[in-house]
């Protein structure tokens, strides 16, 4: 049993807050680069150009890549063989997340109740996904979510008895409805199975996933390829001026589910796709 102790776990997750909305993960910075390259539409490549000047330039002063920093999104793996001294597990990544907000001069847009909006002016409560997993190690992945991307994403109760071709027209279809409004070149996370929060933590964790690396499973990495190519032929293009790169991944996490059902969601994840990692 290897022991771990609440205030790691708080400074853990306030560096990867403030490095997540600071620093571009080189994943996507690398992506962004070849979309850049790849553009046909001056005015896509233009808007692209400026995108990566914005991200050199947080990256140099330290400044958050976008004024909307985010609900913080934890994704959690914690080894059996752990035991958590000095508090307990969901409070030292709230107390991370609060002292990472507040510490980094990142703004606070968490309200404490979906009705009565109340901001709780240190960003918390975080949304905490945890996973309970052999070893004796905590790996943690830290995915702050602006609303902007999050509000563009869509959800459906498929019928199990559609076709591929029209689970892929329904994922294009969220991207076509979106247009610019999710500041593209995005990334979209789709989760299909399981029930219907199943299929959203799937399509959650799907844009934690590099940009470059398509699902294990070829099936659904051939899937991947041509949904990408669908909708990057809607011609939105980057912030909407029209071009090629409306996107630069679509990832597809799936998940077995019952027979009568076929849930699908459609997260989609705007062009800085925030997320940083650490292992404990």
């Amino acid at each position: 049993m290897r022991e771990v102790y609440y205030e790691t776990i708080v400074s853990t997750v306030a560096e990867l807050c403030i490095r997540s909305c600071t620093l571009l993960s080189p994943d996507m910075a690398i992506m962004l680069e070849c979309a850049y390259d790849s553009e046909e539409s001056e005015a896509g490549r233009g808007a692209i150009g400026d995108i990566i000047e914005n991200f050199n330039y947080a990256s140099r002063t330290g400044l958050p890549i976008c004024q909307d920093t985010g609900m913080t999104v934890v994704f959690a793996e914690v080894g059996q063989e752990v035991h958590i001294t000095g508090g307990a597990f969901e409070d030292a990544i709230n107390e991370g997340v609060r002292r990472g907000y507040i510490e980094g001069g990142l703004r606070k847009s968490v309200v404490s109740d979906p009705l009565r909006r109340e901001n709780t002016n240190d960003n918390t409560p975080a949304v905490i996904y945890t996973r309970l997993v052999p070893g004796d190690k905590i790996s943690l992945t830290v995915a702050p979510k602006g609303a902007g991307s999050e509000n563009m994403s869509g959800m459906k109760l498929i019928l199990p008895s559609a076709t591929i071709d029209e689970v892929e027209d329904y994922i294009v279809s969220v991207m076509a409805k979106a247009g610019s409004n999710p500041c593209p070149p995005v990334v979209i996370g789709v989760g299909l199975g399981g029930t219907i929060d199943k299929a959203a933590q799937l399509a959650k964790a799907a844009l934690t996933r590099s940009v470059d690396a398509r699902n294990p499973d070829p099936f659904y990495a051939e899937m991947e390829k041509r949904v990408l190519k669908k909708i990057n032929d809607l011609g939105i293009g980057p912030q909407g001026f029209g071009g090629r790169m409306t996107a630069v991944a679509v990832n597809i996490e799936a998940y077995a589910t019952h027979i009568a059902c076929l849930p699908c969601v459609v997260n989609m994840g705007c062009h800085a796709n925030r997320h940083a990692s650490a292992t404990i």
